[in-house]
């Protein structure tokens, strides 16, 4: 016994001690970005690296690095669009793609070293290489809109909508144009910021905290210290993967029919089950529990319990008053139209608020940042000299600096970069759209590198994207200039595209960037790794949409396993910017005026509060989320949340290092699963048992009909 415990003795104190030092590095971040100066000097992450040799940017691009981050990609896609196509929550994945990258490799180099053909060692640059690649394919499973605006054009999302049913309005996915849309726009955002990248990382050193913690993951990956743990982070996340993926299997055989299996099983009641109150057995949704911040579950909660749990309920006692009587719960002229249109008030209200809050911020802070620069040097890009400034650098900045402007990406490449992509786009998206014209167009491309920096820069101070903000936004004003005769619903959702991957994908390479930075990985590579990893995306993301929407028929329906809750909400937002209000049921418009206007009251209460208060006030964008879709997987995340809340008051340095594990390996897992099971359902392979739950009286009904009551 005495072994063991010593053991579990050193494991518990190098945990503690990975967990302490990844903290410190956290505030160390936070730090740069605030004052630059704390009570006690930083430790140095550099002198750890100082006897190691930086590789170049081309030893950086390995080919092994590119076949992981392919088989990754196809991973995480696979993850990202199961999630777009349930609930629309996607936790950040960050932390499952450098852990599983940096396990790949090391098991890669392993194998090759131990045949004497190891070339060139496994580097913390190529672990970033590996993470931009990854992150930037996946990516475009969410900003491509698989399960938002690209989904909400067909007409199986157009059925469930009010009116813009015509031709004119529509357009069905198929595999040729969705991947040529993609190649088309998801490009120039690479070029749109690209000049600015000393300006963001080096001289007003914005902190951009996801890239910026990304980096201190991989540092520590590439310690003696740190690459133990990750090596049992790795075990960890592979035990509970296989747990998911069996689970999944396990339940699948019980899924022959309707509203059978375990994901239907009514632990709360017949009448909860219902109203969409249930616990579905899901994997995912706890893992996702665990990663998101416990404010955005029991928003999600609260939520689910105010609109199925009260409003819905009440609602529905007036049908015959406030719509007709004849229609049924799914119609958008009866009660569907009151969880769609309050829905989507809310997340208009809270995208307003933090948009305008946001623009406000990133102004004053740029302000503040052109004063505080002018005192000693207006910070010039891409001359590669030293920033001039009276603050001393440390050896850590000092390094930094030189490296990251050693290999420069040239003006001509982005400047001729997106002047190409955008004539490119120009002349072609009017070919697989054409009431999208090319003037349209032309002004999305105008605008967009200055929104694109707004977001960039807004990003870099609170870690906070509005992409989809942004594509909102061109929704609307792209859809009333077109005018509903003309396809207005169609060119909206078309240009929130254009708009929503030019904002999404230069965000992202500035988050990259400062991963690059911390970690000495050069611009150069990190930029080639982007490129390839949104062309893996382009072509990876559509064909795993494809596998779903083929094998599952019933893909974008209400109350189905893979509802797209976002297809319909996007779709209406253009019907709205075309069509304005006049088809909603009685009393729906005052309530999503009163709805709009509380998100923006729970906002303003959220920021004018202290902390110690307002970190209890929940977030409208999450409570609208189960609004439409119900709050079965709110129970889910729910259930994540209080189990890592218990785990961290057990032991908190173990639920730090291993929480994200478990949490991934939940969602990989059943993730994954997905893949076989779209695979059977193609082959019209099915699963041969129906579990259902019926309520004593149509229990006796059943039996009654088949003989079988004594």
């Amino acid at each position: 016994m005495a072994p063991h415990a010593a053991a579990a003795a050193a494991e518990e104190e190098e945990v503690a001690e990975a967990g302490l030092r990844h903290r410190h590095a956290g505030g160390k971040g936070a730090g740069e970005a605030g004052n630059g100066a704390g009570d006690d000097p930083p430790a140095s992450v550099e002198r750890v690296f100082a006897d190691k040799a930086v590789p170049s940017w081309r030893e950086q691009l390995t080919v092994r690095a590119l076949v992981v981050s392919a088989l990754l990609s196809v991973m995480f896609s696979v993850i990202v669009m199961k999630l777009n196509l349930t609930t629309g929550i996607i936790p950040s994945l960050n932390v499952s793609a450098g852990l599983l990258g940096f396990f790949f490799v090391r098991m890669w180099t392993a194998a090759v070293e131990r045949m004497g053909l190891l070339r060139q060692p496994f580097t913390r640059q190529e672990n970033t290489v590996i993470q931009t690649c990854v992150v930037s394919a996946y990516g475009i499973a969410f900003s491509g809109g698989f399960g938002s605006y690209l989904f909400g054009m067909s007409e199986k999302i157009a059925q469930q909508a009010t009116e813009a049913k015509d031709a004119n309005n529509i357009k069905d996915p198929h595999l040729g144009w969705m991947i040529g849309f993609l190649f088309l726009v998801s490009f120039i955002g690479l070029f749109a910021l690209v000049p600015l990248r000393k300006i963001m990382i080096v001289d007003y050193r914005l902190t951009y905290p996801s890239g910026t913690a990304t980096a201190y993951l991989i540092n520590g990956f590439h310690t003696p210290e740190g690459a133990k743990l990750a090596k049992k982070q790795v075990k960890t996340l592979g035990k509970y993967f296989l747990f998911s993926f069996f689970w999944g299997f396990f339940q699948w055989f019980y899924t022959a029919g309707d509203d059978c299996g375990f994901k239907n099983f009514p632990t709360l009641g017949l009448e909860a089950y219902e109203n969409r109150f249930f616990f579905d057995f899901s994997p995912t949704y706890v893992g996702v529990g665990m990663i998101c911040p416990y404010i955005v579950n029991v928003s999600v909660l609260l939520g689910g319990i105010l609109s199925w749990g009260v409003m819905w309920p009440l609602i529905a006692k007036k049908k015959g008053i406030w719509y007709s009587a004849d229609l049924s719960d799914t119609s958008l002229h009866g009660l569907q139209a009151y969880r769609v249109f309050i829905s989507i008030a809310l997340i208009l209200g809270d995208g307003l608020y933090n948009f305008l809050k946001v623009l406000i911020r990133t102004i004053a802070g740029f302000i503040s940042m052109v004063q505080q620069n002018s005192k000693s040097q207006l910070p010039v890009s891409d001359n590669g000299g030293a920033m001039s400034t009276t603050e001393a650098l440390s050896f850590d900045d000092e390094r930094r600096t030189e490296l990251f402007l050693k290999d420069q990406i040239p003006k001509s490449i982005a400047y001729g970069g997106y002047v190409v992509v955008a004539a490119i786009s120009i002349g072609t998206l009017p070919q697989i759209f054409p009431q999208l014209k090319w003037y349209y167009i032309f002004v999305a491309y105008v605008v967009a590198p200055v929104l694109a920096f707004c977001n960039a820069y807004g990003s870099g101070l609170t870690d906070w994207s509005l992409a989809s903000t942004y594509g909102k936004l061109a929704i609307f004003v792209f859809g009333a200039w077109a005018g509903l005769a003309h396809g207005g619903v169609l060119v909206g959702l078309a240009a929130c595209g254009v708009m929503m991957s030019i904002v999404s994908t230069a965000s992202d390479l500035m988050q990259d960037f400062k991963t690059g930075y911390l970690t000495l990985a050069s611009p150069r590579s990190m930029f080639i790794s982007q490129v390839i990893g949104t062309g893996m995306g382009c072509v990876i993301a559509p064909c795993v949409f494809w596998l779903f929407y083929k094998a599952f028929g019933d893909i974008g329906e209400s109350g189905t396993e893979y509802p797209a809750p976002y297809a319909i909400v996007y779709r209406n937002m253009a019907i709205l910017g075309v069509d304005g209000f006049k088809s909603l049921p009685k009393n729906c418009l005052t309530l999503c005026y009163i709805f709009f206007a509380v998100a923006i009251v729970i906002n303003l209460i959220r920021d004018v509060t202290p902390h110690k208060i307002s970190r209890f006030i929940p977030l409208p964008m999450a409570m609208a989320i189960p609004f439409y879709i119900g709050s079965y997987f709110a129970i889910d995340m729910f259930l994540g949340s209080v189990i890592l809340f218990v785990w961290e008051r057990l032991n908190k340095a173990k639920a730090d290092a291993f929480g994200p594990a478990v949490a991934s390996g939940l969602i990989c897992g059943d993730g994954i699963w997905t893949l076989p099971q779209s695979i059977l359902a193609l082959a019209k392979v099915k699963p041969p048992i129906c579990m259902k739950f019926l309520s004593r009286a149509d229990n006796a009904k059943v039996d009654s009909f088949l003989g079988l009551s004594g």
